[in-house]
This record gives C-alpha cells, sequence and structure tokens, in this order.
C-alpha cells in the first residue's frame, strides 16, 4: 500500500526498460529491471578480482607486475546494465535510498571477518558539493550489519583530484597518488580494515588508500565494492 501511495505521487518509468517503477525501494528501476542485477561468477584474479578470460591464470598482469598492498579485493558484479545505472543514480544524483539495496548486494557476497569498515573518503569541497559521501552510506550499512565499528575519520583525502572517469590507467594512477593519509594511526595499528567503496576499475584508488593504511600498521586490508568497471 505504501508503494501504491507513493507511486500515485511520484509516479516514474525504469531508465532501463521503461515499465513502471512500482517499488520505492528501488525506483527508479524496477523490479525486473533489479532482479535481473546478478553477482560475477567467471574467473577473476584472485588478488585484485579482475575479470579474467580464463581460469587457467590466477593473477592478472598488473598484479604481477604491481604487486597491490591490499590482501585482496572483490566487487559484486560487473560495472553495467542495472547495476551501473544503480550506481550513477545513487552516486551522481543524490537517490540515497538506493544505498540500503545496493548494500544489500554486498550482504550477499563472502566477506572477509575485519575490526572496522573504512570508507574512501571524499574531500572535503567534493563532500560539500555533493551532500554525502557514497561511500560511507554503503559502509555504514555494511558495519551495521557486520556488527563492527565505521571509521570515518582515520583515512582522509588531502587535496582535491580530478574526477577518475574518463581518465586513462597512467593517469588515475598519476592522479591519485599521494591524496591520501593517515590521522589516527593508533586506530589502525595492527587492525584488519575492510575498505569500501563504489566501483573498483583500475584500482588506483584502492591501491593508494592500502599503502597508506598498511605503511600506518594495518594488519590486513580487504578491499569491497559494488562493481568492477573497464575503461572506455
Amino acid at each position: 500500500m505504501f508503494n501504491k501511495f507513493l507511486n500515485i505521487l511520484f509516479p516514474a518509468s525504469c531508465p532501463l526498460c521503461q515499465k513502471p517503477s512500482t517499488k520505492h525501494k528501488t525506483a527508479p528501476i524496477c523490479p525486473d529491471c533489479w532482479d535481473a542485477v546478478r553477482p560475477y561468477s567467471g574467473a577473476i584474479c584472485k588478488r585484485c578480482g579482475a575479470p579474467l578470460v580464463s581460469e587457467a591464470s590466477l593473477t592478472c598482469g598488473e598484479c604481477l607486475k604491481d604487486e597491490p598492498a591490499f590482501t585482496y579485493a572483490r566487487c559484486f558484479g560487473l560495472h553495467d546494465g542495472a547495476l551501473k545505472k544503480a550506481i550513477n543514480l545513487f552516486k551522481f544524483h543524490g537517490i540515497k535510498r538506493l544505498s540500503k539495496p545496493l548494500s544489500e548486494k554486498i550482504f550477499h557476497m563472502e566477506l572477509p571477518q575485519a575490526d572496522m569498515v573504512l570508507p574512501v573518503p571524499l574531500y572535503k569541497k567534493r563532500l560539500r558539493e555533493r551532500g554525502f559521501n557514497q561511500s560511507a552510506l554503503l559502509g555504514k550499512n555494511l558495519a551495521k550489519r557486520l556488527e563492527i565499528p565505521l571509521n570515518l575519520s582515520s583515512l582522509v583525502r588531502n587535496r582535491d583530484t580530478r574526477p577518475q572517469v574518463g581518465l586513462s590507467a597512467k593517469e588515475r594512477k598519476k592522479n591519485i597518488r599521494n591524496a591520501f593519509e593517515i590521522k589516527e594511526q593508533d586506530v589502525i595499528k595492527g587492525r584488519r580494515v575492510l575498505l569500501i567503496d563504489d566501483v573498483f576499475t583500475t584500482g588506483a584508488t584502492a591501491r593508494e588508500c592500502s599503502k597508506v593504511l598498511k605503511k600506518a600498521g594495518a594488519q590486513e586490508v580487504f578491499v569491497v565494492t559494488l562493481s568492477h568497471g573497464v575503461l572506455d
């Protein structure tokens, strides 16, 4: 009844199939498109989680060439279809209610044991402009589900970097280099950190965050994201 009432007041059609969006929780994405979102089940790099063409390979070329500081990274699905659209609506159009159904996708993953959830931070100027940190909202839901602390203060972004979208892998790595620092080393030292973000593309951000966390004494860093993207 609540969904019907909201649909009368705020009618919406699904941006993917144009059918009516009848479920407020995932609107404007319709239930059929939302239910079609599935976890990626193909071959992956055991270190960074990047999709691989064959089960014969265990590690991708990038991880062999430049070993990341994180123990491993995992993503729920590929950055396309309804999952991509939902992340974009959540992140760039301020539809914050999508944080809960998106977080529920992460709950279906096999998550590591950790001492805290730590979202990838935004620079203070970007946070003011957007009004919220999408990774922090995901992290809040995840920490509550896992019953472990949410850490929003130890890892900070110390400068305003360019958006990673549209940059090459080399440009992404250069853009994000030395962009993070630790403010509370005693909170991080000896802890297993679950680093949460929305999208993992080249892994430049996750690698940089993990590097400073390990340098601060983190026992292990695990990276979990909603989707794995590819460069155009």
